[in-house]
């Protein structure tokens, strides 16, 4: 009897998931709000930032890289829009992900539109990268932030695989091809590698806050070293302009981009169908499942993710 209960709610869930697939379709842009005298768009960055496409599915992903380069692209477009905020509630994600999305935030401010990040509970890591390349970054006092650094993990299996009499034996073509391997430790000259790598992309990352907060890499090196910080300690240190929230970011972007009175928000979406069901709802169910379903990987064999979190 039990089984059939769960099975019935299961069936449920997706028959109402189908039926708001067609209602909220991809690509749909909601306006909200009276103003008149222009637009700001608002693009939503939740949960690990990931390279690929992983916005389909009942769960959706408005963490994928490709799709929010997308809506960064489609703002550009737009004349309506004057300004866009970011509004970012991410732990970071990897290194690519985040650059990516960054380099269509410079191209968006190359418009003329003024770009503004919003931080909602956490805009840390790789959500820093993104929001270090705006006009104007705005946080609550209790945002989680900073973060600012560079981690690749590896796991060595070789004690497991002893105990299970299990035995590995690799065929390479140099010495290098199994880097990372996890039925071996790693070697001195691969640690080197390894760590020359993540401070290379640790210096790409400091660049990117000096040149975007205006401030000497030194002065950025001091606050550089993975510490998180709250909104309020951030913007005491330069990393965050203004203390406030969502609606607070959107008057300074219009503010910023000349736009009188109140402007109207246009959200450039959509998000996805558990957040319109959980999140819209009022809650953070869906950062929960996102973060649950979408695990931030370590490296791997033949795959290394160099990831901020």
């Amino acid at each position: 009897m039990k089984r059939k209960v769960i099975a019935g709610l299961v069936l449920g869930v997706v028959a109402l998931a189908l039926v708001l697939a067609l209602v909220v379709k991809p690509g749909n842009m909601r306006a909200t709000g009276t103003g008149a005298g222009g637009q700001v768009g608002v693009i939503y960055i939740e949960g690990p930032i990931y390279s690929g496409q992983r916005t389909g599915g009942l769960f959706g992903y408005p963490g994928s890289a490709e799709g929010i380069a997308a809506r960064l692209r489609q703002a550009a477009k737009d004349p309506q829009l004057k300004a866009v905020v970011i509004r970012l509630n991410s732990p970071g994600g990897t290194a690519a992900a985040a650059q990516e999305i960054s380099s269509e935030v410079q191209k968006l401010k190359q418009t003329g539109k003024k770009v503004v990040a919003s931080m909602g509970d956490t805009a840390a890591s790789g959500a820093y990268w993104i929001a270090a390349g705006t006009d104007l970054i705005v946080a609550n006092s209790g945002t989680m932030t900073g973060s600012i650094g560079v981690i690749m993990e590896l796991v060595n299996t070789e004690g497991l695989y002893d105990k299970l009499g299990l035995d590995t034996e690799t065929f390479k073509s140099g010495p290098y091809k199994d880097m990372g391997s996890p039925s071996r430790p790693v070697t001195p000259g691969e640690r080197a590698i390894f760590q020359s790598m993540i401070d290379d992309i640790y210096n790409q990352f400091v660049e990117i806050v000096a040149r975007g907060r205006n401030m000497e890499v030194e002065e950025v090196k001091k606050i550089a070293d993975g510490r998180v910080l709250t909104g309020r300690q951030a913007k005491e240190t330069g990393l965050v302009d203004r203390l406030g929230g969502l609606h607070d970011a959107v008057l300074l972007a219009g503010e910023l981009a000349g736009i009188p009175g109140e402007p109207q928000v246009v959200e450039l979406g959509p998000k996805s169908i558990w957040q319109e069901l959980f999140v819209t709802a009022g809650g953070s169910v869906f950062q929960g499942l996102s973060r649950s379903f979408v695990p931030i990987l370590p490296g791997q064999r033949e795959g290394y993710y160099f990831y901020f979190q």
